[in-house]
C-alpha cells in the first residue's frame, strides 16, 4: 500500500496490517502513518471486515518512533505534532470499529510500537518477545495512546514501572500482567495467530465486535451513557438475521 506498511483484504473478511521497514526496526515514519490511516479507512468503508490481523516482518515487532526522523528534522516538534497526530487518528478510528484485533508480536515492541501492540484485542508473542516503553530514553512524554492503554490493561502500579523506570518486561512477564494472551514457539508464531484468526470466524461477527467495542469504549464515558449503548447495540443485533438463526436452535 505504502513504502513500510503492506495491507491485504481477503475474502474471509480478514484485513491485514504488516509494519514492513524490517531494516529500519518497522519503525513508525510518515510512510507508514499515511498506510495505516489508508487501511484503517478501507477498512472502514469495506463493512464486511470480520477480524483484523496486525503483524511485522522481520526480527523486531517495532522499535517505535522513526528515531532518525525525529533526530534530523529542522523542527522537531512539528515533525512529532504531525506524526503522532497521524497515527492518533487512525487508533482512534480503529479503537471504536466492532472489528477484532489479533496482533502476533516478536522481537521487540517499544514505544509507539508498544502503542500498536495495546490497539490490539489478543496478543500472541514468542518467549522472546520484550515490551518497553522507551520514551524517556531520548527524553520525550509517552504517545500513541500508551499512557491511557497501558495502564488500562496492566494497572497504574505497573504501568508506571514501564513509563517512568522504563522497566523492559518479557514475555512470561507481559503474560502474566495481561499484555500477552499466548506465547508460542518464534516458529509457530504465523500459524499459531492463523488458527486464533479462524477460531474467531467462526464465532458471530457482530456479536464479538460490538464485544470488543464496547468495552474499549467503556472508558470514555458515564456509566449511564455507556448502559444506553449497550442497550441499542443489543437490540439492533437481537433484531438481526444471525441472532435470529442462533436463536432458533433453542426453539426446535
Amino acid at each position: 500500500m505504502t513504502a513500510g506498511l503492506d495491507f491485504a483484504l481477503d475474502d474471509r473478511g480478514v484485513a491485514t496490517i504488516r509494519l514492513n521497514r524490517p531494516e529500519a526496526a518497522n519503525a513508525l515514519d510518515m510512510d507508514v502513518a499515511d498506510g495505516l490511516a489508508a487501511a484503517v479507512q478501507t477498512i472502514e468503508r469495506d463493512g464486511g471486515v470480520r477480524v483484523i490481523r496486525l503483524s511485522a516482518a522481520g526480527r523486531l515487532f517495532s522499535g517505535g518512533g522513526d528515531v532518525h526522523g525525529m533526530a534530523t528534522a529542522t523542527d522537531r516538534g512539528r515533525f512529532l505534532a504531525e506524526l503522532a497526530g497521524s497515527v492518533h487518528r487512525s487508533l482512534i478510528a480503529l479503537d471504536r470499529l466492532p472489528v477484532p484485533v489479533v496482533a502476533a508480536v516478536q522481537g521487540t515492541a517499544a514505544g509507539g510500537g508498544l502503542g500498536l501492540v495495546l490497539a490490539a484485542d489478543v496478543v500472541v508473542a514468542t518467549p522472546t518477545t520484550s515490551f518497553v516503553a522507551a520514551y524517556s530514553t531520548i527524553g520525550l512524554s509517552p504517545d500513541c495512546g500508551v499512557s491511557v492503554n497501558l495502564p488500562r490493561t496492566i494497572g497504574l502500579g505497573r504501568a508506571l514501572r514501564m513509563l517512568v523506570r522504563n522497566e523492559k518486561i518479557d514475555a512470561a512477564t507481559a503474560l502474566d500482567w495481561g499484555l500477552v494472551h499466548d506465547i508460542v514457539e518464534a516458529e509457530e508464531l504465523e500459524s499459531a495467530t492463523d488458527d486464533l484468526v479462524a477460531l474467531l470466524l467462526e464465532r458471530p461477527a457482530a456479536a464479538i465486535g460490538h464485544a470488543r467495542r464496547l468495552a474499549r469504549a467503556s472508558f470514555g464515558r458515564t456509566f449511564a451513557d455507556h448502559l444506553d449503548d449497550e442497550a441499542a447495540t443489543i437490540a439492533r443485533l437481537g433484531a438481526g438475521d444471525e441472532t435470529g438463526a442462533l436463536l432458533a436452535r433453542f426453539t426446535g
